[in-house]
């Protein structure tokens, strides 16, 4: 992706922050509760899991329990300084979020509606939202709340070392689906998805979420088409890179990794194909119509 557009005003910086005496390793427990329950070996850790976070959300220091638990993302130490490499990848990042604006800004206009820009929040190991404590396991994440988008950027790392999506335009890809979120909540997609969900089995509130996701992948690969035809920003191999990273979380990838097995019920954004399949509807398309993963359900 061309590197020489304008850089997004729309970052805070948090980088190096430390908060001590948090409990954000409530929020990773919300998500792998369900997936540890269902062994015992799951439930053992759990139960060390869930020691941690006690101590943690009690007084003890956010650092110590992020060494505790390897690290986050990235594993080990981290230093306050940011390194070349860091600050080149923040500032292509600023680059990305400039580009999304610059796309919404326009394709909300020709709705007759205001576009209202998010904040990107870039964090070392925990950041405090409006929607609690997040820590750079949970991955990067959209917070309604605040109408913010928060990275760790560490979190490239792990899309390229263990998960194999290299190149620049599969970190574009990252920051284009979480502002696609945000596109959801400015739409009232998002409430209307939460107000659907209410009082639903979990089976069918995590399809609903499978539609948010997959539209939030449409809505990237909807900025792609745009900012190339507008600005020509991709190079080749971009959007290869793109799909690269879809692919790589989705949930039948990431739970045959991580458990050895894969259950379709449980998934809640979507399997490799269907998140590549999606971000080439919104790509080929270019119009938020063609991103209607909810059948008219949630427009």
């Amino acid at each position: 992706m061309r590197r020489d557009g304008r850089r997004s005003s729309n970052i805070d910086d948090r980088r190096g922050q430390q908060l001590a005496g948090v409990g954000g390793g409530g929020l990773i427990l919300l998500r792998i509760v369900p997936f540890l329950m269902r062994s015992k070996g799951g439930r053992f850790l759990l139960l060390i899991v869930g020691g941690l976070f006690l101590l943690s959300y009690f007084g003890l220091d956010g650092g110590l329990l992020n060494n505790m638990m390897g690290g986050g993302i990235n594993g080990g130490s981290r230093s306050n300084a940011m390194s070349a490499q860091q600050q080149e990848l923040a500032d292509f990042v600023g680059i990305v979020l400039a580009d999304t604006e610059d796309t919404w800004n326009v394709l909300f206009a020709e709705q007759n509606l205001s576009y209202v820009e998010p904040t990107l929040v870039l964090f070392t190991g925990a950041v405090r939202s409006a929607c609690g404590v997040g820590q750079a396991a949970m991955g990067p994440f959209y917070c309604p709340a605040d109408q913010q988008v928060y990275i760790d950027l560490a979190f490239y790392d792990e899309l390229h070392l263990r998960h194999g999506a290299a190149g620049d335009f599969a970190q574009a890809y990252v920051i284009a689906h979480e502002v696609g979120h945000h596109v959801q909540n400015l739409l009232g997609i998002a409430s209307r998805v939460n107000a659907a969900q209410t009082g639903l089995p979990e089976t069918q509130r995590n399809q609903l979420s499978v539609q948010q996701e997959l539209q939030a992948d449409c809505f990237a690969g909807l900025w792609a088409n745009h900012a190339n035809r507008s600005r020509q920003v991709l190079e080749t191999g971009d959007i290869d890179e793109a799909l690269t990273a879809a692919q790589a979380i989705g949930d039948d990838t990431l739970q045959q990794q991580s458990q050895g097995t894969v259950r379709p019920e449980s998934f809640t954004h979507g399997t490799s194909e269907q998140r590549a399949q999606w971000f080439t509807t919104g790509f080929e398309q270019g119009t938020l119509a063609s991103c209607d993963t909810f059948g008219g359900v949630a427009r």
